[in-house]
């Protein structure tokens, strides 16, 4: 996809203020000099059993894109695939039940949406939101000596694998649950008080994949500390028994030529920070001089497994990320 779109006609609108350059999460547009429209769409397959679950997740996840980029999300419209045919239309009211339900929590309003026939269920939205064309976050703008906060743990990919092998307890995937259902709001309502100097969410390219986009499109390198992750509990273990997930191959070899580990680490530890998230959490670069403050206001507001997982410095060649 990279490939596809660097190979597209740049736009040169000059109030397209972000576009797909970078791979942000979302696109930019300013309407005028105090409003420019935030706009994303995104949606996911099934990652739970149970359908209203499935549609909160889903919708948290395409809301967090806006949070994202530091904008408040306002409308947005359901995207459906899902096989009428094979499946009761009362799932699929669950499953935009449960999404209604995160929009609102958002302060959005749910204004539509489009249905396809699938063979199998996808649910997400297409969401416009608001920022200040002079405020807004993007994924470019780390600065060396910056520190990196994360606030969501990672390693919800091969929980839900392993999960199918009922490897995972009960209590761990409730866990896992709660925090891909949690809104980034709270966190964006704290950030918005600092000097967010880069953000992304943390999602299908894991940890390393967009650590690697913050990292190119600020032309710095990270340098992330393994054993400060914020990790779900028994994701490491699944990872040390064999369990993997289909996308953790591509996501190393998405960024592999630019990543050095200095840190003996097994391979199946390693894996955790390949692992794709649905709904994580945020990733910011924040000025040195702020972030103890900020983690203990995102900590204090509820925003509890936020960590310093990390710090920006000189990019060296093409090296962008260094795990230690």
């Amino acid at each position: 996809m990279r490939e596809l779109l660097a190979a597209l006609p740049k736009n040169h609108d000059p109030n397209l203020l972000v576009g797909f350059e970078n791979s942000d999460d979302a696109g930019i547009y300013r309407l005028t000099n105090d409003i420019a429209i935030v706009t994303t769409a995104d949606y996911i397959t099934p990652p739970v059993n149970d359908p209203y679950i499935f549609g909160q997740i889903a919708a948290a996840n395409s809301i967090s894109d806006v949070y994202a980029m530091g904008g408040n999300p306002i409308t947005c419209l359901n995207l459906v695939f899902f096989p009428s045919k094979k499946l009761e239309s009362g799932i699929l009211h669950q499953i935009v039940s449960g999404g209604l339900s995160k929009i609102t929590e958002a302060g959005a309003v749910l204004a539509g949406g489009h249905s396809v026939e699938d063979d199998e269920p996808k649910y997400g939205l297409a969401v416009t939101g608001t920022v200040h064309p002079d405020k807004y976050w993007s994924n470019g703008g780390a600065r060396p000596d910056d520190i990196l906060i994360l606030t969501k743990p990672i390693g919800s990919g091969v929980l839900f694998n392993a999960n199918i092998k009922k490897w995972v307890s009960k209590k761990a995937m409730e866990r896992c649950i709660e925090t891909l259902t949690m809104l980034n709001k709270k966190a964006v309502e704290v950030m918005s008080k600092f000097d967010i100097h880069a953000a992304t969410d943390v999602t299908g390219f894991g940890l390393a994949g967009h650590g690697f986009e913050m990292a190119a499109a600020s032309d710095v390198c990270l340098e992330i500390t393994i054993h400060g992750l914020p990790v779900m509990t028994e994701s490491l273990d699944m990872y040390k028994k064999g369990m993997s997930t289909g996308s953790n191959v591509a996501n190393r070899k998405l960024v592999e030529k630019h990543t050095r580990f200095d840190i003996e680490l097994p391979k199946w530890h390693q894996e955790i920070v390949f692992d794709p998230q649905t709904s994580g959490g945020l990733l910011v670069a924040v000025p040195k001089n702020q972030a103890g403050m900020l983690l203990q206001q995102l900590i204090s507001s509820g925003v509890s497994e936020s960590q310093i997982i990390g710090k920006v410095s000189e990019r060296q060649n093409s090296l962008y990320l260094v795990f230690k």
